[in-house]
């Protein structure tokens, strides 16, 4: 039983974009404004991890062409540098980068949820609950049924941001905020701050290639819907950054804990807090649907590896999905839910976790030019090896940062990871045992 290839490039596209869009675009600004008072190094910093997203989808762009397979990174990392790294990068996908990710979104949601309806912290938790049921039983009955899921809530969600744009845009006003205003000196500790809170942001299209197996055409999807997702999520954030700073001031923007509803309320009143509520839930359900989507391939290729739970590697026979390693990530999440109830101390090391494993990741498109010299390759990077290094370059600034900014995080996060290894050596010697 294998996958079925039946996401389009408009598919792939929705997963890159609606992956990366989350909750983020409208928590962060608020730390970033407070981190960086002036105008025109917001706008900056926002078209700095533009950058740093587009060096990343067209160095990837060559891996997900190069290998067309379920796990996306999983199998770069371990074509790349051996099992035992693309082992790790799952491991920690499972234990916390996605589970807490899918965990904190669905928090959010229905936080979002309880604007309408209020919720007590219990209720809040079954509400979440229930939305990761739901988007486990769209995933579980066929990738397409998950993909369209992916789909709708997408365009969903950027129709609101891009109501937040027009409004910003048409009804704000360029003279609330003084766009001359340049604070040179932000670039010290203060542009670290922001940053972390733009690649947070911007995190998520490399989504696309952990489905790359049940990708029409995968040659030519993946390349495009990376590199096209990020272009679009780039033109998104700067653009609806530009709209807040149109509709509110730098300082109004750092003090604000529900910085889009506080915009819209300034040119439609209190009524735009409730039509802001509805695109954060779309926003943040949309996307834990997806990462309910993808990563489940990343444990199912591990598994077909002999890396993971052999279990993991079951295909449903009717819906042709990985349903024991979809069913398996939402259990933890809601595990994660129950014992937790919130994601927000762990954020900074499951970022650094992420982003250890983006630079390696990037790093082996070189490995794989000497390697595989003579590999067919329908896809190179554009301005290689320039834009690789750039995006290493903001990976290895990025960890090198939270461990001097947040040791406490990232020493957790390095424990986590060396929790792995004998997890790794264990599946090892298993899959190495004779067979009787």
């Amino acid at each position: 039983m294998e996958l079925e290839q039946r996401l389009t490039l408009f598919d792939m596209i929705m997963i890159a974009v609606g992956s990366t869009i989350g909750s983020g675009i409208f928590l962060t600004p608020s730390m970033i404004a407070h981190a960086l008072p002036s105008p025109p190094m917001i706008v900056l910093v926002w078209i700095l991890g533009g950058v740093m997203a587009l060096s990343g989808a067209l160095t990837y762009a060559e891996l997900g062409a190069l290998f067309p397979k379920a796990g996306g990174v999983y199998v770069f990392l371990k074509e790349g540098y051996g099992d035992l790294a693309g082992f790790l990068f799952g491991w920690a996908y499972f234990l916390v980068v996605n589970t807490g990710a899918i965990a904190a979104l669905s928090i959010a949601f229905a936080t979002y949820f309880g604007y309408f309806m209020p919720l007590s912290p219990t209720g809040i938790k079954l509400c979440a609950i229930t939305g990761i049921v739901i988007v486990t039983a769209v995933n579980v009955r066929g990738v397409k049924a998950g993909g369209v899921f992916s789909d709708v809530f997408t365009v969903l969600k950027l129709a609101g941001i891009f109501g937040v744009i027009v409004i910003g845009f048409a009804w704000g006003n360029g003279a609330k905020t003084d766009f001359s205003f340049f604070h040179a000196s932000g670039f010290g500790g203060g542009l670290g701050i922001a940053m972390v809170g733009v690649l947070w942001s911007y995190g998520g299209w490399q989504h696309a290639t952990f489905a790359s197996a049940e990708a029409k055409q995968p040659h030519r999807t993946i390349p495009l819907a990376m590199v096209i997702g990020a272009m679009i999520v780039t033109l998104v954030y700067v653009s609806v950054n530009v709209a807040y700073l149109f509709l509110l001031s730098p300082s109004q923007i750092a003090q604000s804990s529900s910085l889009a509803a506080d915009a819209i309320a300034t040119v439609v009143g209190t009524a735009g807090g409730g039509a802001i509520a509805i695109a954060i839930f779309i926003s943040t359900f949309g996307t834990t649907g997806i990462y309910t989507l993808t990563a489940p391939r990343i444990y199912y290729a591990m598994a077909s590896d002999g890396l993971f739970f052999q279990s993991l590697g079951k295909i449903h026979p009717q819906f042709h999905t990985p349903v024991n390693a979809i069913l398996l990530q939402s259990l933890w999440a809601i595990v994660l839910i129950l014992f937790w109830g919130t994601f927000e101390n762990l954020i900074s090391y499951v970022v650094f976790t992420d982003w250890i494993f983006f630079a390696l990741t990037a790093a082996s498109v070189f490995i794989f030019r000497k390697k595989l010299a003579n590999a067919e390759r329908k896809y190179k990077t554009f301005g290689y090896p320039v834009t690789p290094l750039i995006f290493i370059s903001f990976a290895v600034w990025f960890v090198i940062s939270t461990l001097i900014e947040k040791p406490a995080q990232a020493a957790a996060g390095i424990v986590m990871l060396a929790v792995g290894l004998p997890v790794f050596y264990a599946m090892k010697k298993k899959k190495a045992s004779p067979k009787f």
